[in-house]
Parts: structure tokens; sequence; C-alpha cells
């Protein structure tokens, strides 16, 4: 696997996963969601996706420039 897929794929997760941490904590600490738990899953599954597919466009521009 190429390291800019792995990078990729691991900035997913991690936008996937931070997304539903915060969600959770937003319903701990400030009260009820507007969506369901399989909605708010849902929702970071696409903030994952949308991170992963950011970053692997983005990574060669910034690798170019000297910013990694």
């Amino acid at each position: 696997m190429k390291r800019q897929t792995k990078s990729s794929l691991l900035w997913g997760v991690i936008g996937g996963m931070l997304f539903v941490v915060l969600a959770q904590g937003y319903l701990i600490l400030v009260g009820p969601l507007p969506t369901s738990y399989v909605g708010m899953l849902s929702i970071g599954l696409l903030v994952g996706v949308t991170v992963g597919t950011v970053s692997y466009v983005l990574e060669p521009r910034l690798t170019a420039k000297g910013r990694t």
C-alpha cells in the first residue's frame, strides 16, 4: 500500500472517530441530538470519507510546497 493511501485512510478514521466522540460528549454534557445513534454513526462515516478524500487529494500539493 502506498504511503499516501495509508496516510489518507488513517486521517479518515481519525476524522470519523473524532466526530463520533464529540457528538457523544455533546450528548452527555448538553442533551439530546436531533439525530439517532445510527444517524450519528452515518454522519461520522461521511465525515471520515470526506476527510480521507481531501487528505488524499491535498497531500501531494502540500508535499510539493515542502509543508509536510
